[in-house]
């Protein structure tokens, strides 16, 4: 392995939580490209069209057919991974790469994937897209059985599986690890002779298959193909292990067949708009959003705005539905970078200001709907609110493209716990008071399932995990499980013992 920079913490933690914008953290994303000259630099274009996943860290493992080399930074892509020589640094034909925000584990380099180790069966390299919701029970386990740790992540959960799977295969190494965790996950690995995908049952996370020049793609969206001029090939499936080799691709399914869950936020934030998720154009199923948006909860405006960038599909949407003029009313300043903050009180409470201001020529004496993908705490969308009212508006109306978010994510998403959810805590009337609005309405859980194209019944089974506005998780959760019922042994103790 090549030579990394020296660990060193996080020098703004206080960036765990954006100080600037509300807003739910994007996961991570994978690449893997297997068969390519210069893979590596590929794997460099592959993320940036995954920026948006992930924007804390990077990093990516090369194989030349005779030895690994890794690079992981703090940073952003095209701070790590520009200019000449990333061929030279990271030759090989395959190569996979991840972006990263943290979700499990601390901000420091030696969290920062790929993970590599040295097995028995030679170098094994994993990027996990997702979080797994027993990894600590399982860490205990194989800390309990002398594994040795070198990460916080859940990510080397599953390298340690792996590692001490007694089976003679390295594909079913693997496939031994998978079965023994819960959660979400979209993997790619890179072995000796081998680029693995694997995608979870439930289909939580996402993972395509591509191809270029004959060379096989695995990336977390295909946004990413496209930045790479591959030909967008099929979705791995839910529960899907793909193997590929200079033979070509295997595909193997070790789990029972259950219905797909897949997350629904991928649609209502996550995903790139010009990314196709299941088949599905991000664009499109957002303009729907706002579409229903206006039949359900519609509003005598001037203006339709969207708050930027992940507002405008859905504004669009209900501005065209409601013949109402759509306007950028409140422009995003697109330069400001997340390490350029200076962690004092006063700038955090201006923090909305660096990304956001108001065209005030076109909001003053008017009647402003503002539009905007979710709120979660609505700390952002009263800023905002202030900032339009600012501005010269006469009435400020706000509306949701997603449901009202009641519960915390699991599956590798910064989801506050529900204390801290707006919806969660306050009722409508108390959330219209909260942000200073006018009128407040979010897209009914039907909407939103209208928007995808389908119908939710409440006898069957959720076609998405939508777990944020219903309750319904996809999986167990063993990690909250456990913490709960050693939360309740203590009290029954402290019971006893009174």
């Amino acid at each position: 392995m090549n030579a990394e920079r020296p660990e060193r913490e996080n020098p703004w933690p206080f960036l765990s939580v954006d100080p600037v914008e509300d807003r739910i953290r994007e996961e991570c994303g994978v690449f893997g490209v297997y068969g390519l000259a210069e893979a590596a630099p590929v794997a460099v274009l592959g993320l940036h069209g995954l920026q948006h996943r992930g924007q804390e860290a990077c990093g990516i493992a090369a194989y030349d057919g005779k030895r690994f080399s890794s690079e992981r930074h703090m940073g952003l892509v095209s701070d790590n991974f520009s200019g000449p020589g990333i061929a030279a640094r990271l030759p090989g034909t395959a190569a996979i790469g991840h972006v990263r925000y943290s979700t499990q584990g601390e901000t420091v380099l030696r969290n920062v994937q790929p993970l590599y180790a040295d097995l028995r069966t030679g170098g094994f390299a994993v990027a996990h897209n997702g979080n797994l919701t027993n990894a600590r029970i399982l860490r205990r386990a194989l800390v309990n059985n002398g594994a040795i740790f070198q990460s916080t992540s859940d990510t080397e959960v599953i390298l340690q599986l792996v590692a001490q799977s007694r089976s003679p295969r390295l594909i079913d190494r693997f496939i031994d690890a998978l079965r023994q965790i819960e959660g979400a996950y979209a993997l790619v690995a890179l072995t000796n002779k081998k680029l693995i995908g694997a995608r979870d049952p439930h289909g939580i996370r996402p993972l395509v298959l591509g191809m270029l020049d004959g060379a096989p793609i695995l990336a977390s969206e295909t946004c990413a193909l496209d930045m790479v001029g591959a030909q967008f090939i099929r979705d791995i499936k839910p529960g899907e292990v793909v193997v590929i080799t200079e033979s070509g691709i295997e595909s193997f399914h070790p789990f029972p067949d259950i219905k797909p869950r897949p997350c629904v936020f991928e649609f209502v934030y996550f995903a790139r708009p010009d990314s196709i998720v299941d088949g599905r154009s991000v664009y499109d199923v957002r303009k729907r959003m706002g579409m229903r948006l206006a039949q359900e909860h519609p509003a005598d405006v001037d203006v339709v705005v969207p708050v930027p960038d992940s507002g405008v599909p859905a504004a669009l949407g209900f501005a065209d539905h409601s013949k109402t003029p759509f306007e950028l009313g409140i422009i995003r300043n697109h330069y400001i970078g997340r390490t350029f903050i200076e962690p004092s009180q006063a700038i955090r409470d201006m923090g909305v200001r660096l990304k956001h201001a108001a065209n005030r020529a076109l909001l003053k004496d008017k009647r402003v709907l503002l539009v905007d993908d979710s709120i979660v705490r609505g700390t952002t969308s009263l800023k905002i609110v202030r900032m339009v009212r600012e501005a010269g508006a006469k009435e400020v109306h706000f509306r949701s493209a997603s449901p009202p978010i009641r519960f915390p994510d699991f599956y590798g998403i910064d989801m506050p716990e529900a204390k801290r959810l707006l919806a969660a805590t306050h009722s409508d009337e108390e959330m219209v008071k909260k942000l200073e609005v006018d009128s407040l309405g979010f897209l009914s859980v039907d909407g939103l399932y209208w928007a995808m194209g389908e119908q939710r019944r409440d006898d069957e089974s959720p076609s998405y995990a939508d777990h944020y506005f219903t309750g319904d998780y996809p999986t167990r959760l063993s990690d909250r499980e456990a913490d709960r019922a050693g939360k309740d042994k203590q009290l029954s103790l402290l019971s006893e013992v009174a």
